[in-house]
């Protein structure tokens, strides 16, 4: 069924967007990327022409100046904007308006089910979660992605989406109910949650909790530099989503981190977070 999918939209251009884009496009799809900094975005493609056709991808990345545009001839849309939820509802009301009628609309959001999102479009049929995750290099993605239906999603569609997912061979990770999360998301937002208070609270320096995890799982990353590298906005964007669905006063993000964001310091994309880079 994978080959029902031949050109793929994505809606915003952030870390995961270009990610999603590169990846597409060296399997042979064809991308159409919108984001609202237009002027970014064709910097980014244009610098990235070069290490496409090193890779042999014979997909195209194009950039398009309004979603509208973006979508029109497209068969798999995914949305990759910040984690906010009206944001999210406009965006998926406008691409049901003007995308072809057989598309998906997918959402990469990290922690909103579709199910969240479905009312803002008449396909409720053909709406998914496809959430993928960043992986240690500068354009990677981790090799899985969650999948997810909503309340509506065909079966059809659920396995159209499943099999573009290993197309681009990466492994679907099945959620067979839903789940704030996900698979994955779902155990790293406990180990996040816990080693953020354990920063914020002043129980130990965050150097020390990422050294304890790199030597525990092996991993070269550890928990602080993983979230510089997503970017600290998003990274609460995520942890409020989350509070705001449980309404628990322990999920609710500490103070120092909101007080990071408020002074510009998100991570990797401003050179500083938890770290200098």
């Amino acid at each position: 069924m994978s080959d029902k999918i031949k050109i793929i939209a994505i809606i915003g251009a952030g870390s995961m967007g270009k990610r999603i884009a590169i990846k597409a496009a060296a399997y042979n799809y064809d991308v159409h990327l919108y984001d609202i900094d237009y002027a970014s975005l064709q910097k980014f493609i244009k610098s990235r022409k070069n290490q496409i056709k090193a890779t042999n991808s014979l997909g195209e990345i194009t950039s398009y100046y309004s979603i509208d545009d973006a979508v029109t001839k497209t068969d798999l849309i995914i949305e990759a904007i910040p984690e906010k939820l009206d944001l999210k509802l406009e965006i998926f009301n406008q691409i049901d308006k003007v995308a072809p009628h057989h598309a998906i609309i997918a959402t990469n959001s990290s922690s909103f089910p579709v199910s969240k999102l479905e009312d803002a479009v008449k396909r409720k049929d053909k709406v998914l979660n496809i959430h993928f995750y960043i992986g240690a290099g500068e354009y990677a993605l981790t090799e899985m992605a969650d999948i997810m239906k909503g309340t509506m999603t065909s079966n059809e569609t659920f396995e159209i989406g499943k099999n573009w997912i290993e197309s681009i061979e990466l492994r679907p990770l099945v959620v067979k109910k839903e789940s704030y999360g996900f698979v994955y998301n779902r155990i790293w937002r406990a180990i996040k949650k816990e080693c953020l208070k354990v920063w914020a609270e002043g129980y130990a320096d965050l150097k020390d909790i990422d050294a304890a995890w790199k030597i525990t799982t092996k991993m070269s990353d550890g928990p602080f530099m993983i979230m510089d590298k997503i970017g600290l906005d998003v990274v609460y964007d995520i942890e409020m989503s989350y509070f705001q669905h449980s309404g628990n006063p322990d999920d609710k993000p500490p103070q120092a981190l909101k007080d990071m964001i408020d002074k510009g310091i998100l991570g990797l994309k401003t050179r500083e977070g938890f770290y200098k880079h």
